[in-house]
């Protein structure tokens, strides 16, 4: 998918027709709910987020730039959505006791990623025990395959940063994994 593909779309899309935004949706729904999903380790809070992520960009078209990337807003979009779900969790957790379905899902990745339940396991705690902003960067990376300048853009920061976020979160991702194995 090409730029240019993305503001041929964005263009009735910012005449807020309905055609449009569901051709919108359609492009991006399963990557977005997949980084959600990713980000927030519980598959209905990311699809709150997801349905949520696509209201703020129908609502935000004033604020998007024709000479920026569609792709990429979306994901600075979702990215800014999954922290303020995380935060809004943290403060239920603390306000309350925890009730079942506040634990983690035990459903796994999809199966192309993991070869088995044990190792999907593993990486799910271990990505749930990583910092928020070395996740984002890992999962735009490595689930997502933006390159470095787009998850700058989508993250708001330099390139030397995101280089460096997502080298320690594999560094960090490989120390948990072999904490997690030793146990």
């Amino acid at each position: 998918m090409t730029s240019t593909d993305d503001n041929d779309l964005i263009r009735p899309f910012t005449k807020r027709t309905l055609p449009a935004f569901e051709v919108l949706v359609r492009r991006y729904q399963d990557r977005v709910y997949n980084f959600c999903r990713y980000m927030l380790q519980n598959p209905e809070d990311a699809q709150d987020a997801a349905q949520d992520v696509f209201m703020k960009a129908y609502r935000g078209l004033k604020d998007f730039r024709p000479d920026s990337s569609t792709y990429t807003w979306i994901y600075r979009i979702a990215v800014t959505t999954c922290l303020d779900y995380k935060r809004k969790s943290r403060r239920e957790r603390f306000r309350r006791e925890p009730l079942p379905e506040d634990l983690p899902s035990d459903e796994p990745y999809p199966d192309q990623l993991y070869e088995s339940k044990e190792s999907t396991e593993a990486v799910q705690v271990a990505f749930q025990n990583l910092p928020e902003k070395l996740r984002a960067a890992i999962v735009l990376r490595e689930m997502e395959g933006l390159s470095y300048e787009e998850i700058a853009r989508v993250l708001h920061t330099s390139m030397g940063t995101v280089k460096s976020r997502i080298s320690r979160g594999r560094e960090q991702l490989r120390h948990l994994l072999k904490k997690i194995e030793a146990e």
